[in-house]
């Protein structure tokens, strides 16, 4: 009997001696039925074919690609779409697939029936490698005839193909059209910013951040200018003032002499002319017109003092009276009138200059609102730009894109191996079926031969006496192993006068069994 769940050598033996017909008839048993298995179930034939991804031949540094999405995701999504029914049912009629199935069944199980057929399975990415992106798949397809398996495969895997090529062509005209209006959109923005920026710089034109220093050199220009300008007024209305006084005492002495009157004296004008003359020369050099016209004056009024002083000759009696002024006062009355016209072009100048410094002044404290305002401006249509030339530069590299997709030199598709004609059915094998039944009826062979003897409570050694009975075994009688020694010899199992031994007797029988009540 078993003890603990634990077998002995001798409980095996004893087990296999009396039941080792139960495990080989299980096995025969399942073998035979594993190989009719294999041989009525119905054949399932498996055709497979590898499709490669294969790179850009543009590299990437040249023509950067607009298709970033991962091939992991793609592939799930182009799946989603062949095996779907509006894919799968033309291929359905085309190769008239499950003929007996059509009437009973509806196209929706016949469509689930041929989906869980076609097993689509990437490629794992080599050990080693630092390329993360996935090599290819595998496109299988489980049929009940190797033909149909085989033509489903590369119906399937045509698909796939044209699927990539049209999804690939399609996104890529897609995204080149849409940068196009956006850089249409973009275009028009920037030329929205160029213009404010130019009628900004058109209304504040001399008042812009860039011109400020340029500005402060005018306005010290300026206000040297006006300082000159302001010296030269003074100057003019000086001269004018001294002309005036020039000219009345010329009109005076002039009228004097009309009148027949002598001057008040000769030589008080002399000195007074003298005296005009030293204040000349103190401001002006020799070579001035004033100070030279001074002296002819004083040169002419010398001579006259000199005519003076002669005697009456017979035929000057009489004083000519002159009917018009003499062309010293003509020169002063011209003289002080351009004095007047210098005054006044001078002061119009310096109205001038105080306008242009007012307005310069006005630029420079206005500077720092239209200083923000521009740079406002200026970033917005910096901006603009950047984004436009970035734009710009997106769909460039998208039209060549584009045209790579549609010249097919970019990430393709590509079929390594052709899906095979399967010779064999890849369910059931026999081998495997044959092997399956072997272990499984030599297993359920042992099961039963455990059940046994877990069931079996017969005694058979003294522990299980002690065991079982839970009393002390005080003797035994062993068992003799003559009859194997001496073989068949009848004449040791006799004794003397043909009586029978009986220690050999009980040499031959076997131990007796105790059974518990």
């Amino acid at each position: 009997m078993i003890r603990d769940g634990e077998f002995t050598v001798a409980e095996v033996k004893r087990i296999l001696r009396h039941h080792w017909w139960i495990p080989v008839l299980s096995t025969v048993f399942c073998t035979a039925l594993a190989i009719v298995a294999a041989v009525f179930l119905p054949k399932r034939y498996t055709s497979q074919t590898m499709v490669l991804v294969e790179q850009p031949t543009v590299p990437s540094e040249y023509v950067k690609p607009i298709i970033t999405a991962d091939l992991n995701h793609r592939l799930a999504s182009m799946q989603e779409q062949i095996l779907s029914r509006t894919r799968l049912e033309p291929i359905i009629k085309k190769f008239k697939l499950y003929p007996k199935d059509q009437e009973r069944l509806s196209i929706d199980d016949l469509v689930d029936r041929l989906r869980t057929a076609v097993t689509i399975k990437p490629m794992e990415p080599m050990q080693g490698t630092q390329n993360s992106q996935l090599p290819g798949f595998y496109v299988t397809v489980d049929f009940n005839n190797p033909r149909l398996a085989q033509q489903i495969c590369s119906e399937i895997t045509s698909m796939f193909l044209e699927q990539n090529t049209r999804e690939r062509e399609q996104q890529a005209s897609q995204t080149t059209s849409f940068l196009g209006q956006q850089l249409e959109d973009a275009k028009a923005k920037l030329d929205e910013q160029d213009a404010k920026l130019a009628q900004f710089k058109g209304q504040y034109l001399g008042a812009l951040p860039d011109e400020e220093q340029t500005n402060l050199s005018l306005l010290q220009g300026m206000n040297s200018q006006l300082e000159a300008n302001t010296q030269a007024v003074s100057r003019a209305q000086e001269d004018k003032v001294f002309n005036e006084s020039l000219l009345d005492q010329q009109v005076a002495n002039w009228k004097s002499a009309q009148k027949g009157q002598n001057p008040e004296t000769g030589e008080q004008q002399l000195s007074l002319l003298e005296e005009q003359l030293a204040g000349l020369n103190a401001r002006y050099t020799p070579d001035h017109p004033d100070v030279i016209k001074l002296q002819n004056q004083i040169a002419e009024l010398k001579r006259r003092l000199s005519d003076a002083q002669k005697p009456e000759g017979p035929g000057n009696g009489a004083v000519q009276v002159a009917t018009t002024e003499p062309a010293q006062i003509q020169q002063l009355r011209a003289k002080i009138r351009q004095d007047e016209l210098n005054i006044t072009d001078l002061s119009h100048r310096q109205t001038q200059i105080q306008d242009q410094i007012r307005q310069l002044q006005g630029r420079l404290q206005a500077s720092p609102v239209v200083e923000q305002k521009y740079k406002e401006l200026t970033r917005n249509y910096q901006t603009a730009l950047d984004f436009y030339n970035d734009l710009l530069k997106k769909s460039k590299n998208s039209e060549m894109a584009t045209d790579l997709e549609h010249q097919q030199e970019s990430e393709q598709f590509r079929v390594l191996d052709p899906p095979n004609l399967p010779d064999e059915p890849t369910f059931p094998k026999k081998s495997q079926f044959v092997g399956g039944g072997f272990a499984l009826g030599l297993a359920l062979g042992l099961g039963v031969l455990y059940l046994i003897a877990y069931k079996d409570r017969s005694m058979h050694d003294e522990r299980d006496v002690e065991v079982c009975l839970k009393l002390p075994v005080l003797t035994l009688v062993p068992t003799l192993e003559v009859v194997a020694a001496y073989g068949d010899d009848r004449s040791l199992l006799e004794g003397p006068q043909g009586l029978r031994n009986p220690i050999v007797e009980s040499a031959r029988t076997d131990r007796y069994t105790l059974r518990p009540r």
